[in-house]
């Protein structure tokens, strides 16, 4: 008998548990949980014209990719995210079908580039379909149980719980300390309202084990926690760059993984450019091993908006 066709539709709230449950067969070492994955496909930013599709083969989802504009950016970017399809179902065009679905979800937005990501084994895919890999991410792991012990704060630096922050000082932070990461596309434009639906009020976000520091009663540096019951992810750590090479990030993020693992989390997983030197050095020293890698894959759009379609047959 023939195999069924693969039916291309956008994601309900009620497919989160069987989406998190592909992604985490994919790709184990991200951290995306059933709550917050029916909160984006229930209520995404409205900013962003997110859009997320699933692949079903006879009534089973094997299949998701997301896409939308890029708001923490001034540049006319959108990104492709996660498109990953189940390993006994690949092969048979499902991949390019959902791409050629998000593709047209971005049309309207006369958008300048287009951003991916990409496994390794998936860049011959990526490749044919006009995008370029540009730059290597890594994936490192670490398991709570083995935590180096959490030093005293300087006698200048207070370490406090971001639930207990007001979070205009978190989103003041996380603008100043991403302005100058290491990236295919430059975070200029992190607004407040976009990023508390993105970041702030995710379900997924814990507040009281994500942490930050202070000096003089300014909020300098922070380390957000997203977790899913006893796996969590470093969301973002950074620190402003007036007060760099204190220590402030390893001692922010080693005092959030000490809060993580006091609430029950048991392994926590992170992802950097691989040209983030600085905190790949934090990692290292924090016991954190490689995992896994994947590329930042981007494709230039001739003129803006109108090159989407082309190249999508599979």
């Amino acid at each position: 008998m023939p195999e069924p066709s693969a039916l291309i539709r956008p994601a309900h709230p009620d497919d989160a548990p069987a989406v998190v449950a592909l992604r985490t067969l994919v790709f184990p070492f991200l951290v995306r949980g059933a709550a917050s994955t029916r909160q984006l496909i229930s209520t995404p930013p409205a900013e962003q014209h997110w859009g997320g599709f699933v692949a079903e083969v006879a009534g089973q989802v094997v299949g998701w990719v997301s896409a939308s504009r890029n708001t923490n950016t001034s540049a006319a970017v959108g990104e492709v995210s996660l498109l990953h399809v189940h390993p006994d179902q690949r092969r048979r065009g499902i991949g390019g079908a959902l791409l050629g679905r998000a593709l047209e979800h971005l049309a309207p937005l006369d958008l300048a580039r287009l951003r991916g990501r990409a496994l390794p084994e998936a860049l011959p895919f990526v490749r044919r379909h006009g995008f370029t890999p540009s730059r290597q991410e890594r994936f490192s792991a670490l398991e709570l149980h083995a935590l180096p012990p959490l030093p005293a704060a300087p006698d200048d630096v207070r370490l406090v719980p971001l639930a207990e922050v007001d979070p205009h000082q978190v989103h003041r932070v996380d603008v100043l300390a991403s302005a100058d990461e290491p990236g295919d596309v430059a975070s200029d434009a992190i607004e407040y309202a976009t990023w508390c639906a993105d970041t702030w009020d995710n379900v997924g976000l814990d507040r009281q084990a994500s942490m930050g520091a202070e000096v003089a009663g300014e909020l300098v540096a922070i380390s957000l926690v997203k977790r899913d019951g006893a796996r969590m992810w470093s969301d973002y750590t950074g620190t402003v760059p007036g007060f760099r090479g204190r220590g402030l990030a390893r001692l922010v993020k080693l005092a959030a993984l000490h809060r993580a693992a006091a609430r029950g989390v048991t392994v926590a997983y992170t992802g950097n450019d691989a040209a983030n030197a600085a905190m790949l050095a934090v990692n290292d020293r924090l016991g954190y091993r490689r995992v896994a890698s994947q590329w930042s894959c981007v494709r230039e759009l001739r003129p803006a908006g109108s090159a989407l379609r082309d190249g999508l047959a599979e």
